[in-house]
């Protein structure tokens, strides 16, 4: 085996072996394959794509480059998993939310890719708490709370860890198969009985347009059913922000609204969550509509917000998160408006220029070394369709100095389009099922 001979293959539009594609997510585990190379191949594979065997043999190889879990607990054990989007912070409902109804969801989650936020680095912008943990840390926690948000531990997909890190810096993000062998090698890899996939299309998704993100939702799908896993994916729109919060404290802080009973924080995340857990739950031989009204009980009652607090004490955070959530979050040092330059009704938001500008405040990576500022981001976003009021906010920037806000300030009315007539999204563009 060679890697520069596999890469020269893909390079040719030709499809390695499946044990050439093993053998590559083996030396991606173990550094014998270079940095180099491994960036070669994202882009190779970036240009010129996988077969849906070369897709399911580069899946399969990630997800055995480490262990795989298996679970002896009650209930069935289900995850969800969205592509990518800004303002997309439903796993920190979801995820409790599912535990109260006796799921268990060992949701291993990634960090910050391109322009869209993290779900740890979300989670890790309460202080004290770390993602990093064992495998026997993440049993723990699953058994005893019922869910646990977490990064793969070093023996988890460990090819994925290398590879997910070089698309991050190479622009090799939007690939079906890069994207489906990174999404699911690590899911597979937590000994799922179901999931359900959040495939995003629009401005703020790595996926523009519906058509490529019902072809992303059907590859994935197609792929984890012929893995054994029972999937099902919801493409929904990205046109506008999901949350209207973009940053991880203020993320954290949208999310905190909701589980703790203000359904008017965000409801098209609400909704969209309601939605997916639903699907999920049908998965597993639910009724979809009984399981949204359980899911939508569970939050509303509180009860979803004591298990993401038991969780994020068991992951080092400060043990009053459910009653003092306000109080442990950062804030930034410089917050400010950004006034709408007209009157009108918003046409179209750039969601990928948003999302950079909070990576250009300081809430995201250019390079993977960069420190995420946690508190800095965008709040108060008005969404597409929103009439507005020339001089009135369009948002509010949380930045670390005022130089900082003014840019993205610019970088916000740039992105923001105000027109004459109201405009529609609706949020589920399309099911597509096992």
């Amino acid at each position: 085996m060679d890697a520069r001979a596999i890469i020269a293959k893909v390079r040719r539009k030709e499809t390695p072996t499946t044990e050439e594609l093993g053998w590559f997510a083996k030396g991606l585990a173990e550094s014998t394959v270079s940095d180099a190379q491994a960036g070669a191949f994202a882009m190779a594979v970036c240009l010129n794509g996988l077969s849906d065997e070369g897709r399911v043999a580069l899946t399969a190889g990630m997800r055995d480059s480490g262990d795989v879990l298996e679970w002896d607990l009650d209930g069935p054990i289900l995850d969800k998993h969205s592509t990518g989007g800004v303002g997309d912070c439903v796993s920190l409902i979801l995820a409790p939310a599912l535990a109260a109804c006796d799921v268990s969801v060992p949701m291993i989650s990634g960090r910050g890719l391109g322009h869209t936020g993290g779900t740890l680095d979300k989670l890790e912008a309460i202080p004290g708490l770390s993602t990093t943990v064992t495998e026997a840390k993440l049993r723990k926690i699953v058994g005893d709370v019922g869910c646990a948000i977490v990064g793969a531990t070093g023996s988890i997909a460990p090819a994925d860890k290398r590879l997910y890190a070089i698309r991050d810096v190479t622009a090799t993000v939007e690939s079906v198969d890069l994207i489906t062998a990174s999404i699911l090698s690590k899911k597979l890899a937590a000994g799922l009985g179901g999931l359900v996939l959040d495939v995003k299309a629009g401005s703020g998704a790595f996926m523009k347009t519906k058509a490529d993100a019902v072809a992303l939702a059907r590859a994935l799908v197609g792929t984890a059913n012929g893995a054994g896993c029972k999937t099902a994916a919801l493409v929904t729109d990205m046109s506008t922000p999901l949350a209207p919060a973009l940053g991880n404290a203020v993320e954290i802080g949208v999310c905190m609204e909701i589980l703790s009973g203000n359904r008017d924080a965000a409801p098209r995340l609400l909704d969209l969550t309601l939605s997916l857990g639903a699907r999920l739950l049908a998965l597993s031989g639910q009724s979809e509509d009984a399981a949204r009204s359980k899911l939508n009980k569970v939050i509303s009652s509180g009860a979803a917000m004591e298990r993401f607090a038991s969780m994020v004490a068991a992951l080092g955070g400060p043990p009053d998160m459910a009653e003092d959530w306000h109080t442990h979050l950062p804030a930034a040092k410089v917050i400010g408006d950004v006034p709408a330059p007209a009157e009108g009704h918003i046409t179209a938001i750039d969601g990928e220029a948003l999302g950079l500008a909070v990576v250009a405040l300081g809430g995201g990576r250019r390079v993977e070394t960069d420190k995420v500022n946690p508190a800095v981001g965008i709040t108060d976003i008005c969404g597409v369709g929103a009439r507005v009021s020339r001089g009135a906010p369009l948002c509010t920037i949380h930045a670390a100095t005022e130089d900082a806000a003014e840019e993205a300030a610019l970088a916000v009315r740039n992105a923001i389009t105000i027109g004459k007539d109201p405009v529609e999204t609706p949020l589920i563009l399309e099911r597509v099922d096992p």
